[in-house]
């Protein structure tokens, strides 16, 4: 039986023989790698700065810190994602007001609209699964409020809305290189991406205890650096992360091709080239087949069965909690398929091959 894990980070020579080098450069927090990598993502994005930090939940902490959020400010954001997009927030006294979801599993710009308050100072758009956010509209009431935007990539890392590269578009943004993620490290690690240099430059003064030299304390800060090791590995993985979202843009196109008729297939608007970071269907017997699944070997996920405005850590900790029929009827049916950048296409057939024996057998 073959055994197909739902996701595989990316490991070749290259990624070996450039961690290696790091390992005997005896430099190993925030040196020349960790610099290059930043230069090189800031490029890729389209973005004139780039700050490392710990994990992506470590880099929205310090940013939150540096735009000065504040208890009872209220940040618009969606339901449907992972917990930690609202973690920052919450821990700096802010307060989540959670939206529903729009056709693309990611933020509906209508409903965020609607729930600008005069309390309201940003919001969070997540390009979830690897597809962008609608964009456009977003900003446009961002502007028209005075609200900042930080763009939650975590998912997303080579994705482009109407031709821009998501992470390009709002006050800041954030990644993660979780090593699940379509560009990974092996361990956590995120960065915040903006063209604002202030913020950049706080950012990185407050991960590395708040210093502008070796001795001097400008702020008080935190321990949220990010490493050489680390770094010299992403930087290969960067080079081949076009290369890597190509193929899993194949292997939705085969998912798609085979399983059409099976179960309901991710959208992917006309304005967007998704990067696949998951391939999510929806069926209404979810967990039967998860389990089908199993059993024939292959791994799934469910991203997400509970979604954030009915978490535990959340309920009861804020007044009128919405209800948001779409996000609700999303997590009962939703199923994650393997999709990686070196799935082979033979291994998405056989995953497939199971679904539609399950499906024939009722």
């Amino acid at each position: 039986m073959k055994t197909i894990p739902l996701s595989k980070p990316f490991l070749n020579a290259e990624v070996r023989e450039a961690v290696n080098l790091a390992l005997e450069s005896g430099r190993y927090i925030l040196g020349e790698q960790c610099a290059a990598f930043e230069r090189e993502l800031a490029e890729y994005v389209g973005v004139r700065h780039c700050v490392l930090s710990s994990s992506w939940t470590a880099a929205v902490m310090v940013l939150h810190d540096t735009m000065e959020l504040r208890p009872g400010d209220e940040v618009i954001v969606p339901a449907h994602t992972a917990f930690p997009t609202i973690e920052p927030l919450i821990h700096r006294g802010a307060v989540p007001v959670f939206v529903d979801v729009d056709d693309t599993y990611c933020i509906d710009p209508a409903a965020a609209e609607a729930a600008v308050t005069a309390r309201t100072v940003g919001i969070i758009p997540v390009h979830l699964y690897g597809h962008p956010a609608d964009m456009d509209p977003i900003l446009a009431f961002a502007a028209k409020h005075g609200l900042w935007l930080v763009e939650d990539c975590a998912q997303a890392h080579g994705a482009r809305y109407r031709g821009r590269r998501v992470g390009s578009m709002g006050t800041a943004s954030a990644f993660s290189f979780y090593p699940s993620k379509n560009l990974a490290v092996f361990g956590d690690g995120g960065c915040i991406m903006t063209d604002d240099g202030a913020i950049a430059d706080k950012v990185r003064m407050l991960r590395d205890h708040g210093r502008t030299g070796k001795y001097i304390h400008q702020y008080v800060g935190y321990n949220l650096r990010f490493n050489e090791i680390q770094a010299a590995g992403g930087r290969v993985m960067l080079r081949h992360l076009d290369l890597l979202n190509a193929h899993r843009r194949s292997v939705a196109g085969r998912y798609r091709e085979r399983l059409g008729e099976l179960a309901q297939m991710p959208p992917e608007k006309p304005w967007a080239e998704a990067v696949y970071h998951m391939f999510v269907i929806r069926t209404p017997r979810r967990d039967a087949l998860a389990e089908f699944l199993g059993r024939r070997g292959v791994g799934t996920g469910v991203h997400y069965p509970v979604p954030n405005h009915r978490q535990p850590a959340i309920v009861g900790r804020f007044p009128a909690l919405p209800a948001l029929p779409r996000t609700e009827g999303l997590v009962a049916e939703i199923l994650s398929l393997p999709v990686f950048g070196e799935l082979p296409l033979e291994d998405v057939d056989y995953v497939c091959d199971q679904i539609a024996e399950f499906t024939r057998n009722g």
